[in-house]
């Protein structure tokens, strides 16, 4: 059994969701949001060296020495899998491991609004999923991916940096394919995609232009395409998509994103007041001749009015997501003033201490507060 494999069965019984080690330092876990020690002892480097060694093997530890960072997927039994991440940093080399559920779970027991099975139910389109790192992007995508498997006869093709989640073939047919393992970059899987007869993509990351560009290409071609960003609501999802162009080139990326895309699910994760554990909220945009019309014209600000007025079709604002937890007393008033994006409109639930931070952090002595009851309401009669 490889030596590393005793921290990971910490992290499974402990219901942590990382693993941090480093030269010199103890290792530590992070549950529930929060990093603490596993142990005291601090690991050594001939300590460290064996047990990334092991996991990894020669060719892995090889492209690690040579790049400085390495990610690849290890899976410890058939319950515990994890994301890895070899890096070099100024004390020595270092690593990162995400646990990884190898059972799939679905969009009703994850809390995601059912409203989001439609995404599932699109022929072509583009669909954004969006969220800060840990913030559960991954397994909404792998639980949507789940619902398509089991309910429709498509072709999938998944291209991930590593492959986290691994789907099994239900009523169709899964091609899963990791950078650089399978392919050697986001793009040219994506372009591969285009000539292997795919009804949906997923492409793990968009993070540059070439793949954003493509993405866009093959929604508007009829795929059905699947993508991540690390923006926390609708509006900067838009945003992002469109500043990754050059200026010249926005006009037209504007008209194809208005054309292709069908909607953006912002995800954050909420601490529990009652510190069991944490809670998914999310934002939901679900395209429209309105919402299409505000990104031709580049208004992205419009966009807040037309997710609250949007109710009645399933869009959710971030703010009312995050209110409805405080309200039902799920989470704490600190938790859901800095998770909130409008954080004047939490400040006033906050301790007379916290409040007055908030305050002196920038907040202008001039704002109007007003209770976050009477705002909601006030959105309920536009809506």
């Amino acid at each position: 059994m490889p030596a590393i494999d005793k921290l990971f069965e910490v992290l499974v019984n402990e219901g942590a969701s990382d693993l941090h080690i480093g030269e010199g330092q103890p290792p530590k876990m992070r549950k529930h949001g929060d990093i603490m020690a596993i142990c005291e002892k601090p690991l050594r480097r001939d300590e460290l060296v064996n047990m990334l060694r092991e996991v990894c093997g020669p060719k892995g530890w090889t492209l690690f020495e040579e790049q400085g960072d390495f990610d690849f997927a290890y899976e410890m039994d058939e319950k515990s899998r994890f994301r890895c991440n070899f890096l070099k940093q100024t004390n020595g080399y270092g690593a990162v491991f995400r646990l990884i559920p190898t059972r799939i779970a679905s969009l009703a027991e994850l809390g995601i609004p059912a409203v989001v099975r439609q995404f599932g139910d699109l022929r072509g389109g583009l669909v954004l999923i969006t969220g800060p790192t840990g913030s559960g992007k991954s397994t909404t995508l792998a639980a949507l991916i789940d619902y398509i498997n089991t309910n429709y006869a498509r072709h999938i093709i998944t291209i991930e940096e590593p492959i986290e989640f691994v789907h099994h073939n239900k009523r169709s047919i899964m091609t899963q394919r990791e950078v650089p393992e399978h392919s050697s970059t986001f793009p040219a899987g994506l372009k591969a995609a285009l000539r292997e007869d795919c009804d949906i993509v997923l492409v793990g990351e968009m993070r540059d232009l070439e793949t954003v560009s493509l993405a866009l290409t093959a929604a508007e071609t009829g795929l059905l395409v699947f993508g991540t960003l690390h923006t926390n609501n609708a509006r900067k999802t838009i945003d992002r998509m469109i500043d990754v162009f050059p200026a010249d080139k926005q006009p037209q990326a504007r008209t194809m994103l208005a054309n292709s895309l069908r909607g953006v699910l912002a995800q954050l994760l909420l601490k529990r007041a009652d510190g069991t554990g944490r809670n998914a909220v999310n934002e939901i945009l679900i395209s429209s001749s309105a919402v299409s019309s505000i990104i031709r014209e580049g208004a992205t600000q419009k966009l807040q009015d037309v997710i609250v007025s949007g109710k009645g079709q399933g869009m959710q604002f971030m703010d009312d997501a995050i209110w409805t937890l405080l309200q039902q007393g799920i989470v704490s008033p600190h938790e859901a003033f800095m998770k909130a994006i409008d954080k004047n409109l939490f400040k006033k639930f906050l301790p007379a201490a916290e409040a007055g931070l908030a305050n002196s952090a920038g907040s202008s002595p001039d704002d109007e507060q007003r209770p976050l009851g009477d705002f909601v309401k006030s959105r309920a009669r536009k809506a």
